[in-house]
């Protein structure tokens, strides 16, 4: 079948539309038509190779739309159903066989290498040229997107598929990242260094665990003053002011967690030396492959300190992607607040003003037919 999809030509380039040829499914496979789908800081390093994705490729992987399709051995998924896309697995490995499918041993091959895992193939072509597709399991950066049951979950019928589309990746990440990796309990202190897309859910999820002190850090006022309304009870300028020493003036000996979420060395390094003894550092931006980050390792050693590296945020998609949306529905959970959305065709300009920070979550709307926020 034909599809319209953003292709990435080459390192840097801008996402262009394109038609595309889908090809048949295999028998573990499912066609959703997706009609919403967020942009995600990975689009972004992706696009600029800083993880090597092969190009050309159909990149996107926040997308929610509607099964059209199904394989033979499909049985959980059905034509007609609504659903949104998330990150995939292999279900066998030792951590998805733990429940922990984000550290499965072939994630890799699952998200990053555009192919079909068991024999390199793509879905899309371009005349007799392949175009990589399945990033992370989708390349829902089209109008048609092939999934496995594995990364997708069902969406109720009143549940709006263009908020819900970046539960998937970004929205998943950070909540996740306070409520599953770090178990942050009622009552503990976090600061939360970033306060885009992925900083504000993990400010949200504090609210809800019910951390007596949420402190946002960032460059942008703007955003800065929306984590406050969001939760946050305080927030630093750190253009203006030095974290650690404000962290310190407002928790005394420092936070219980912290959360990096920008990938910048200099800000992990922050965000560990303004724990608390035994507080616990989640590190969640991502940057260029062989970054590295000096830290004082007596930081570390004395005051028993743990630096962990989170991946969408410990998530079991099937299990915690419903319960965000519960929390959604119950206005605790406000990502609405976040959100500006985009016509599909003008995914350059939402790319372009996600990556110069206009815009915290861009959300691409496929075509008239996707559902509306209420």
């Amino acid at each position: 079948m034909r599809i319209t999809a953003a292709v990435t030509e080459a390192r840097g380039g801008p996402f262009v539309l394109s038609e595309l040829e889908l090809g048949e499914l295999r028998d573990d496979e499912l066609l959703v038509e997706i009609s919403a789908a967020g942009i995600c800081h990975t689009d972004l390093i992706c696009r600029d190779q800083w993880i090597p994705v092969p190009l050309p490729a159909v990149l996107g992987h926040e997308g929610a739309g509607v099964v059209r399709a199904v394989g033979p051995a499909v049985s959980r998924v059905a034509v007609g159903e609504r659903v949104g896309l998330t990150f995939d697995s292999c279900g066998v490995c030792p951590c998805c066989l733990r429940g922990k499918p984000s550290y499965c041993h072939h994630f890799f091959e699952h998200n990053f290498a555009a192919v079909r895992p068991a024999d390199e193939t793509s879905v899309l072509s371009r005349g007799d040229q392949v175009v990589h597709g399945h990033f992370f399991g989708q390349s829902s950066f089209a109008t048609a997107s092939v999934a496995r049951e594995r990364n997708v979950i069902g969406i109720e019928s009143h549940i709006p598929l263009d908020v819900v589309a970046p539960f998937g990746c970004g929205i998943q990440t950070g909540a996740g990242a306070v409520l599953n990796t770090l178990a942050v309990p009622s009552g503990a202190s976090l600061a939360v260094f970033g306060t885009g897309a992925v900083g504000i859910a993990a400010v949200l999820a504090a609210a809800i665990a019910g951390c007596s002190t949420i402190i946002g850090i960032d460059l942008r006022p703007a955003r800065l003053e929306l984590a406050r309304e969001l939760g946050a009870t305080d927030v630093i300028d750190a253009r203006s002011s030095d974290p650690v020493a404000e962290i310190m003036r407002l928790s005394a000996h420092g936070v219980d967690y912290a959360l990096e979420t920008t990938g910048l060395p200099g800000v992990l390094r922050s965000a560990v030396d303004c724990l608390a003894p035994l507080g616990t550092v989640g590190v969640i931006g991502a940057p260029k492959q062989g970054t590295e980050v000096a830290l004082d390792v007596n930081t570390i050693l004395t005051g028993g300190r743990t630096v962990r590296g989170v991946v969408e945020g410990d998530s079991v998609p099937q299990l915690f992607l419903p319960t965000l949306i519960r929390f959604w529905e119950q206005g605790r959970f406000p990502v609405e607040r976040l959100i500006t959305y985009y016509d599909f065709d003008a995914i350059e300009q939402a790319a372009r003003d996600a990556q110069d920070g206009r815009t915290i979550k861009p959300v691409l709307r496929m075509s008239s037919t996707a559902p509306s926020t209420p």
